[in-house]
């Protein structure tokens, strides 16, 4: 049966359809990803003009059909808009969201993917951390969220807690010297990378955003995260070619 409902969430992106609609996909706290259809949403006269665009986060009211969902309504509680006037917090921001919309489904519980998202935006036009380490802190935690979190509390080879100098994606997170011998893909780390990457699994989102770290660590964690993100991700995102000519 159609009914109208209402979802809080964020726009991932919208695509031009025919000659006046558009095609936005929606990631929300009641019914995970959404896409639905914006009628007339292109014309200058239309009430979701201003609306429909990425990084938009709010409420959507929504006719629900019994094949699609047709936005009726916006009411944008946050547009983002210091981020648009930065062309490499955009470019940042694009890669956030469309990792996120490659990451979630629809029908399924994407709330703390969500309270991620927004966070995240919220800290890169804050700007009080680097870009490079807001990505790192990003996709680690979005692994996790995803149910693929590596072990960096012991080693994943053998389940020894202490000395863990070696971080092997394909292994399944840190490992001691002995295992870290046995796998292809060790990446050295020291002990400040392990307490970020520590920090990042067990803190909640809310207080993620809030460590800096040097040029050496940021260097490995960046290295690590890569990895995780080709082994746990598998996909090549197109808004990191934006990134890396950055």
């Amino acid at each position: 049966m159609s009914q109208t409902i209402t979802v809080t969430g964020m726009i991932l992106s919208a695509l031009p359809i025919g000659e006046y609609d558009k095609r936005v996909v929606i990631l929300s706290r009641e019914r995970g990803k959404i896409s639905a259809f914006a009628r007339g949403a292109r014309r200058p006269n239309s009430m979701l003009v201003g609306t429909t665009s990425p990084f938009l986060f709010g409420a959507f009211t929504l006719y629900e059909g019994r094949n699609s969902y047709t936005l009726q309504q916006a009411d944008i509680q946050n547009y983002f808009g210091e981020l648009r006037t930065d062309i490499e917090a955009v470019s940042y921001g694009c890669y956030f969201l469309e990792f996120a919309e490659y990451c979630t489904r629809e029908n399924n519980d994407e709330t703390e993917i969500l309270k991620l998202l927004y966070q995240t935006m919220r800290i890169v036009v804050k700007r009080s951390i680097s870009l490079p380490l807001i990505r790192c802190i990003f996709e680690l935690k979005m692994i996790c969220l995803e149910g693929e979190a590596p072990q960096v509390f012991a080693c994943a080879g053998c389940g020894k807690q202490e000395d863990l100098h070696g971080f092997s994606a394909g292994r399944g997170g840190m490992l001691c010297p002995d295992c870290a011998r046995k796998a292809a893909d060790t990446i050295p780390l020291g002990q400040s990378a392990l307490y970020a990457l520590q920090f990042i699994e067990g803190t909640p989102v809310e207080k993620l955003y809030t460590f800096t770290v040097s040029d050496e660590v940021l260097n490995q964690l960046k290295r690590a995260a890569k990895r995780c993100v080709d082994v746990y991700i598998g996909h090549e995102f197109r808004s990191l070619a934006m990134l890396e000519i950055l």
